[in-house]
């Protein structure tokens, strides 16, 4: 026979049948409802050429070289936004937050708190980085960070006959002043004009080197897109298209071969885009302030100048600053000393330039001393292997010319010096063989270059 608890006894009894339930209700829900929200190490904006595949991979390469695990790409509620996540060794969630507008709003977010790095596929303009002074130089060589090397290509539907055209027709073509193909060499049919929005680097980049140098403005009724995938795709399908677009973005359409100036039409290769004669190349930039607290800034920009960050800029289609020496072939157009260089030696895939009014390296230019430093200790070519070989723009007199190119590859010898390089020679050619058409500042700053050549 049972017996009733004593009423004593039935809270208690009450109690220990709550806290079984409640048990039973916690164990039941997933763990992700105890999880802590996600701690977000950094907050990228910019640029769409580089926020759409390259920053994500290169962050995930990051995650991945620090032992993160569970690394994963997901949308982050709005277009052209992305999240990067990984769980560390504690499993705490970590994200980075990636956001691609246009290089221009990169610059807006760094100044208004809203980012922490900016990427961006033009130089920071003057404007912007008067606005941002603030926050330190970010035109100095701590601030600004060239990542990758990207061409831009000039695309057409596959079945377009057109192989080659020059930046002066590129210029009519995009500003609508040649309405038809058949002014520009092609088959009859109107031109239709595809480019990317005015927030893009791509669109500030393709503006600057092509429109503006032949004092043009981009046809009012030309389709524009945020999204690089979808304006080659419908370039791709469109038999009267043109459009132009990041290296890695080609997808199934053709890119052609382009000349400027006095230069040889050019094909957008990995090997004219790395030494940047591609009249159409541009680099790819990492911005934010110098002394930034930010450890993961700090830690993303030396990845990616590793050869592991290095080696997934190549993999995303973008072209890597690893130096490679390539054979060139030599022909009757190459001066005499130039051909002979040609058959004999070998040409490193880097060509040094200048700051803008200055005999001294640019940014990337600084960075490319170690990198070549490092290909010749490799290859045990520090002692009398070592050609350079400068260039200039065109002078009223060409043995000014001449003198100038020299005193750029000089400039390039003392820094190479240092590190321990005895040369074969070092000789200027001035104006001959241009890469740019030379009535135009960016042409001009194209020219003056310094190859490297090695026995």
């Amino acid at each position: 026979m049972s017996r009733a608890l004593p009423a004593s006894d039935r809270p208690l009894l009450s109690q220990a049948c709550t806290w079984i339930i409640l048990c039973f209700i916690l164990y039941a829900l997933p763990w992700s409802v105890f999880a802590a929200e996600p701690t977000t190490l950094m907050r990228i904006q910019g640029s769409n050429t580089i926020g759409a595949k390259l920053g994500p991979a290169l962050i995930s390469g990051l995650f991945q070289s620090q032992g993160f695990s569970n690394i994963r790409v997901v949308p982050a509620g709005a277009e052209n936004e992305q999240l990067v996540k990984a769980e560390d060794k504690l499993g705490r969630t970590l994200q980075v937050q990636v956001a691609a507008h246009g290089s221009s709003t990169g610059f807006v977010a760094l100044q208004d708190g809203s980012a922490d790095l900016a990427a961006a596929s033009r130089p920071i303009k003057a404007s912007e980085a008067a606005a941002l002074q603030s926050l330190g130089d970010l035109q100095g060589v701590d601030g600004e960070q060239v990542i990758a090397i990207d061409g831009l290509a000039i695309i057409v539907n596959p079945q377009n006959p057109l192989t080659s055209l020059t930046t002066e027709q590129l210029a009519k073509a995009f500003s609508g002043e040649a309405r038809d193909w058949s002014e520009l060499g092609g088959a009859p049919g109107a031109i239709t004009v595809y480019a990317r929005d005015d927030k893009s680097g791509t669109y500030d980049t393709f503006k600057e080197l092509v429109l503006t140098a032949h004092g043009k403005s981009l046809a009012a009724n030309a389709k524009r897109f945020e999204s690089s995938d979808q304006l080659s795709d419908l370039v791709s399908q469109d038999p009267h298209g043109i459009g132009f677009i990041g290296l890695p973005y080609v997808r199934q359409s053709k890119a052609l071969a382009i000349a400027d100036g006095e230069s040889q039409p050019m094909p957008p290769t990995a090997t004219l885009i790395a030494t940047e004669d591609y009249p159409l190349s541009r680099r790819l930039f990492l911005y934010s302030p110098p002394n930034t607290p930010n450890e993961w800034v700090r830690s993303l920009v030396q990845f990616a100048h590793s050869p592991a960050g290095q080696a997934i800029v190549e993999k995303n289609g973008f072209i890597a600053q690893t130096v490679q020496a390539i054979k060139v072939t030599a022909s009757q157009k190459m001066p005499e000393d130039y051909r002979k260089l040609a058959n004999e030696a070998q040409r490193l895939s880097v060509n040094f330039r200048f700051q803008e009014g200055s005999a001294t390296l640019d940014n990337k230019a600084q960075r490319d001393i170690g990198r070549v430093l490092d290909y010749l200790e490799e290859h045990d070519k520090l002692r009398s292997k070592v050609v350079l070989v400068g260039f200039g723009d065109v002078k009223s007199d060409p043995e000014r010319a001449a003198l100038l190119s020299k005193l750029r590859a000089m400039a390039v010898r003392r820094d190479l010096s240092k590190g321990g390089v005895i040369f074969r020679e070092i000789t200027g050619l001035g104006e001959q063989m241009p890469v740019a058409a030379n009535d135009g500042d960016d042409g001009r700053l194209k020219n003056r270059r310094v190859e490297v050549w090695v026995y």
